[in-house]
């Protein structure tokens, strides 16, 4: 059955109504919910570094073991070349001999100076593991206690929240697609999130511009969906002012 434009109305301003309920909830939150997304992205980042730290120090380390391997391979071969330098023959095999002796006494002097620079390297990659670890640490503790303070204000409201997301939810189905996409719209780009409103003292409730009495006169009848030419806001009634029952004092005569 298709619904009138009242119905229409009716069903697209409940679903503002929930939705700015919500959207008061969610700003009870402030920036929590930033700040927290925030510090997890800046922890992420610091156990990527951590990581990379790691992974760097265990180069480090297994480049220190290949060249201790490299010093007792040499080891091995002077004293092997020593022992052949016993048995010469001539000046030439010895010459040879003494030179193979200088090779690797010298690969051993390079592999020591290189696993001295690897374990500077180790330590200073300690210090900022260790610097980094503090730093994450704290930032650990703020995420705790933000996390803290959000799931305490969340509490609070998850009853309330849990409900309007399933009157919300039956709120959608009784809105025809079209209107749907359109109100989205509309809250895109509204600061305040209202997409449907009612004009209130002669005005629109979002923008505040006035309303020609005509205009005001043909949303009264809900016979079609008319926006605000302002704002583009939907326009789903017209709110009654509410007339003081209280009179007001009579002045009194001033004497002649």
């Amino acid at each position: 059955m298709e619904s009138t434009v009242a119905q229409k109305l009716e069903a697209i301003h409940n679903l503002q109504l929930i939705d700015s309920r919500l959207d008061a909830l969610i700003k009870v939150r402030g920036a929590l919910p930033e700040e927290v997304q925030d510090l997890e992205d800046e922890i992420a980042g610091y156990e990527t570094r951590l990581e990379k730290f790691q992974n760097e120090i265990e180069a480090y380390e297994e480049e220190i073991k290949q060249l201790k391997e490299s010093i007792k391979d040499s080891e091995k071969l002077i004293k092997k070349y020593q022992e052949q330098q016993m048995n010469v023959r001539n000046n030439r095999e010895y010459d040879a001999i003494t030179k193979e002796l200088e090779l690797q006494d010298l690969e051993i002097q390079v592999s020591k100076k290189k696993i001295a620079e690897a374990a500077v390297k180790i330590d200073q990659k300690k210090i900022d593991l260790d610097e980094l670890n503090a730093v994450m640490k704290d930032r650990q503790k703020d995420l705790d206690q933000k996390n803290s303070e959000l799931s305490t204000i969340i509490s609070e409201s998850e009853s309330e929240e849990a409900k309007l997301n399933s009157d919300r939810e039956k709120a959608l189905k009784k809105v025809d697609e079209r209107l749907i996409k359109s109100y989205k719209k509309i809250r895109a780009n509204a600061k305040n999130g209202l997409a449907v409103v009612l004009v209130k003292r002669g005005a629109c409730g979002g923008c505040f511009n006035t309303v020609p009495p005509q205009r005001q006169a043909d949303i009264r009848e809900k016979k079609k969906l008319i926006v605000c030419e302002h704002c583009g806001r939907i326009l789903a009634g017209v709110e009654d002012e509410i007339e003081d029952p209280t009179p007001a004092p009579k002045k009194k005569r001033a004497k002649a």
